[in-house]
């Protein structure tokens, strides 16, 4: 039994943390997602009637996932399963539930946990990916939507002669690449802060690659056409995003199918040139340029 004076330490970590239902998000949708559908919080809304209830709830699935969730882990997806599903406490208008397409990450040092979580490497495998892409030596790659780096700095370690663009909408994830190429010494990793509609990349590259970044994007032909300006002669767009049926990943309303994914590149410009099969989770599917 946890004594009075560990159970107040535990309140003091949740008071110092402050919930984050964006990072909440994510981890119920990567890690929980797959086993809960709507109809199993529509049945236990009528269970459910306070907080603590469904922090409880939360912490009994957690040890059943592959994911090590800590305490504030905890708290954060407590926090988005009440602004979407449950609204305890909450005036029904008072706040808009966190959107499931479009993201805030205002602490990549939280997120990194996620992000870079080393069980993530036995579906994600980085490592058979980026031999896959089969990069000359001296390649140019951007990553985009880089967040905190897990497939950049791989494929910066990779490509000694090479160059390395991790691409991300948000300053604070940009920030944390700098500092992390730096702490690492990965002198040919370099940051690049993009925006929803250009990845603003410095020079054309040799491949783009876009892991789990696919279904964020909006109008996509048009991103698309206007990115092939990005590639060199050759040049290939690489897209990794989870499948219909994968347990992991976004909610399934959120997510695109690979022959929709192929419809919408060919009408941007694109064909396709590989489609490797061999990730549990993903499709994995390569293009270039149709010109």
């Amino acid at each position: 039994m946890r004594s009075i004076a560990s159970l107040l330490l535990v309140v003091l970590s949740f008071a110092a943390h402050g919930q984050d239902p964006e990072r909440g998000r994510l981890l119920y949708e990567t890690h929980c997602g797959g086993c809960h559908y709507e109809r199993v919080h529509d049945r236990l809304r009528t269970e459910i009637k306070d907080l603590a209830q469904l922090r409880d709830m939360v912490a009994r699935w957690a040890p059943h996932t592959r994911y090590g969730f800590r305490p504030e882990d905890i708290e954060d997806v407590v926090e988005y399963l009440n602004l979407s599903h449950y609204r305890i406490g909450l005036e029904q208008k008072s706040e808009n539930p966190p959107s499931s397409h479009q993201h805030s990450f205002s602490d990549a040092d939280k997120w990194a946990h996620v992000f870079d979580d080393p069980a993530r490497d036995a579906w994600q495998k980085p490592h058979e990916v980026i031999q896959a892409l089969a990069l000359a030596p001296g390649a140019v790659v951007a990553d985009l939507g880089a967040g905190t780096g897990y497939f950049s700095a791989r494929l910066a370690r990779m490509l000694a002669k090479g160059r390395v663009y991790a691409v991300d909408i948000e300053p604070d994830m940009v920030k944390y690449l700098g500092e992390r190429a730096k702490r690492e010494g990965l002198r040919n990793l370099t940051p690049v802060k993009g925006t929803p509609q250009d990845a603003r990349l410095p020079r054309k590259v040799d491949l783009i690659l876009l892991v789990d970044v696919y279904h964020h994007i909006e109008d996509r032909e048009r991103y698309f056409r206007r990115l092939a300006a990005s590639l060199k002669p050759g040049g290939r767009v690489a897209i990794i995003d989870f499948r219909l049926e994968a347990k992991n990943g976004p909610p399934a309303a959120a997510r695109i199918a690979p022959e929709k994914v192929k419809q919408e590149m060919e009408g941007a410009g694109f064909m396709l040139a590989a489609d490797h099969g061999f990730l549990p989770e993903q499709y994995f599917l390569v293009f270039r340029a149709d010109r």
